[in-house]
């Protein structure tokens, strides 16, 4: 059985989550990355804490992608450590969940 994925991502510019968002999704590797932004974030980064603005993506993808999909975001991120986490989605309606397995579809040229 297909199990689908929330992954997300922030990253530091407008320009540079537009370009990973379409690096993934021209590769099929997700097919939905949303971006919402700008936000800011708080975190402990090389013993101080970082204030920053950021911008989040929120990707939509199958366990079957996740993997070279983790290695798209490290391989194309600015970030040295960037956020890379993923939620399993329970739920969702038949057919977006068919669309999403659709649209990441390993068979399907790029």
């Amino acid at each position: 059985m297909i199990k689908y994925m929330q992954v997300l991502t922030t990253v530091d510019s407008s320009d540079e989550a537009e370009r990973l968002a379409r690096s993934i999704t021209s590769a099929r590797l997700a097919a939905c990355v949303q971006i919402v932004g700008p936000i800011r974030s708080l975190y402990w980064w090389r013993e101080k804490i970082d204030d920053a603005q950021e911008w989040l993506l929120l990707i939509k993808t199958t366990t079957e992608r996740l993997m070279e999909l983790e290695q798209h975001i490290k391989a194309n991120h600015s970030y040295d450590t960037p956020e890379i986490t993923a939620t399993e989605i329970p739920w969702g309606s038949r057919e977006y969940l068919d669309w999403i397995s659709a649209e990441t579809r390993t068979d399907v040229s790029s």
